[in-house]
């Protein structure tokens, strides 16, 4: 077994689900606050990590600037995921260097249990040995269990310790 410092760098430092459609995650990632924050607001290095196993991100609008929009979409990497390739779109609600993020997005969809706007608050904690993140989405559609959404973003928080780690 690894000794705990090496530990939370490599797995979740915390993971929550419950009933009222949200989740919390965190991961201690090796990179200044700065850096990890650069890596949410960087269209091109958002469109690296986000995206889930599987998946390919394409950026069609971005403005990281508070009130400024952006619109994505998460591209099957093989036939298979296709059915689960979906386009969203949503505001910067708060943005505070190496501190905050906070912004909403909604699916691009016609299919009911997919409405709603989600909230995604981002917080970024300078520990030792780098930087907590901490992911906390709420208002997460009907259509999305919980449990999905949680498996994405550990998988997404992995994706940029990958990203910032190595630069």
């Amino acid at each position: 077994m690894t000794d705990n410092t090496d530990n939370r760098n490599k797995s979740m430092d915390e993971t929550t689900t419950n009933e009222d459609r949200s989740i919390s995650v965190s991961r201690v990632i090796e990179a200044s606050p700065e850096r990890v924050y650069n890596a949410f607001v960087d269209p091109d290095e958002l469109a690296a990590w986000l995206p889930p196993e599987g998946f390919s991100g394409e950026i069609h609008e971005f403005d990281a600037s508070e009130g400024g929009t952006f619109r994505m979409s998460f591209n099957a990497d093989i036939e298979e995921l296709e059915p689960y390739s979906h386009s969203f779109h949503g505001a910067y609600k708060e943005l505070s260097p190496g501190d905050r993020i906070v912004y909403t997005e909604e699916f691009e969809s016609d299919d009911p249990g997919m409405a709603g706007e989600t909230t995604t608050t981002v917080t970024f904690e300078k520990v030792s040995g780098g930087t907590e993140v901490t992911v906390r989405q709420t208002g997460i559609p009907d259509n999305i269990p919980p449990e999905n959404a949680n498996e994405g973003w550990i998988g997404s928080l992995e994706n940029l310790a990958d990203v910032v780690e190595e630069a």
